[in-house]
């Protein structure tokens, strides 16, 4: 897909550019006791706790606690920040190289849902590398974090935000995302999309579907 084709482009944040595994934090729950985790947090759907965790609407400790009442385990902080951390994996230096390349050409922004956990340990991972997560959101003309504007895809308020704050047509804009729900939002309101969809056999990357 060429860029020259979109005024602007719009990224997700993991698995787009960070590298993550859901099943690892799965893996992790699921050693920890929490048996039917899958069924409350997955790529594809996520119970209300982690809606209000991505949105700011609760504390990390009140959500320690949340995750202790409906798992029934007496787990401590440490155990369920370190499980619920286990899908971070790492941001590849030649991706910040690419989007640090499209950056020079066109407006680029970053739209995550995340959380304050999330943030901090991505903060830590990313301390005393050349790209540190300050430079990283440098990069971008914005950064949207649904934990910090209250609002999360695939829910098209978060993206009428980002069309609104920076005077965008949704027509002219790309947004890249690997999690389909949130693409069929971004094409019901009229944004293009790259769905970057993992193949077994031969993964899509941001590098093997965009030409600068």
């Amino acid at each position: 897909m060429k860029i020259n084709n979109f005024d602007s482009i719009i990224f997700d944040l993991g698995g787009v550019l960070w590298n993550i595994s859901y099943q690892a934090t799965a893996t992790a729950f699921i050693n920890l006791g929490f048996s039917d985790f899958n069924n409350w947090y997955s790529q594809a759907n996520q119970k209300e706790l982690f809606n209000k965790l991505e949105t700011g609407k609760i504390a990390e400790h009140d959500f320690y606690q949340e995750v202790r009442d409906v798992s029934g385990l007496n787990l401590s902080n440490s155990e369920i920040e370190n499980a619920w951390n286990a899908m971070l994996l790492d941001l590849p230096t030649e991706r910040i190289e690419l989007i640090s390349e499209i950056a020079k050409k066109k407006p680029i922004y970053l739209l995550s849902n995340t959380n304050e956990i999330h943030l901090k340990k991505i903060e830590e991972l990313l301390k005393n590398k050349e790209t540190n997560w300050e430079s990283f959101c440098a990069i971008f003309s914005k950064v949207y974090l649904s934990c910090r504007v209250g609002m999360r895809k695939p829910n098209e308020d978060i993206f009428f935000k980002v069309l609104n704050d920076n005077n965008l047509i949704a027509s002219k804009t790309l947004f890249i995302e690997d999690s389909i729900q949130h693409i069929e939002t971004a094409k019901k309101i009229g944004i293009q999309t790259l769905f970057l969809q993992p193949n077994p056999a031969n993964q899509k990357t941001i590098h093997s579907e965009l030409v600068i």
